[in-house]
């Protein structure tokens, strides 16, 4: 009985041992799946790559001021005494010219803008900065607001809810476009246009 053990014992540890290698191996792969830069179950994910979205907070004022003044006079004047001799019959004469110009200007200009919207990473530079373009669009009422972004971000300005102030944006480019009655009552006639080029 004992020697009949040992035999089928032995069988049984060649069969393991011929099948073992033939086994498919488990791998031992992390639960998390990596998500690049950010990877972290414990961070927030931020913007790193093509096709991210980030959050751009858009907070500006921007202030103009300009003065000027410009001055200008010039007075001319000639005389003629009477004629002696031959030129007796010349009488005396004067002649005077003056001419003034003076004009004075001042500009004054204040914008501030603020809004939060969402962009599109659409490159990454070889530097790791992301060049970001965004477009939103409000229409209410008839009157569509159109405001349309895009400059260079470090990812080191964009914060830990993946978000960006408008300041921190390199090569910014912010428009803001208006259409509908009222932003037609803001401009000005064609008349006018064509009075001011003219004149």
């Amino acid at each position: 009985m004992y020697g009949l053990t040992k035999k089928v014992f032995g069988i049984v540890l060649g069969f393991l041992c011929v099948m073992l290698p033939l086994m498919p191996s488990a791998s031992a792969d992390s639960l998390w799946s990596d998500v690049g830069l950010n990877a972290s179950m414990y961070g927030d994910r931020k913007a790193h790559a093509v096709g991210d979205t980030l959050t751009i907070i858009i907070s500006e004022s921007l202030s103009a001021n300009r003065a000027g003044t410009a001055s200008n006079t010039k007075t001319t004047s000639t005389s003629m005494n009477a004629g002696t001799g031959i030129f007796h019959g010349i009488a005396s004469a004067s002649a005077g010219n003056s001419d003034s110009f003076s004009a004075k200007g001042s500009l004054a200009n204040t914008n501030t803008i603020a809004a939060t919207m969402t962009a599109q990473v659409i490159e990454v530079k070889p530097n790791g900065s992301l060049l970001i373009s965004g477009t939103q669009s409000i229409k209410q009422n008839g009157e569509e607001q159109k405001i349309t972004i895009s400059g260079i971000v470090r990812v080191e300005d964009i914060t830990t809810n993946n978000a960006v102030y408008s300041y921190s944006i390199g090569d910014a480019k912010i428009k803001i476009e208006g259409n509908g009655p009222i932003a037609s009552k803001q401009r000005q006639g064609i008349l006018g246009q064509i009075f001011n080029f003219l004149f």
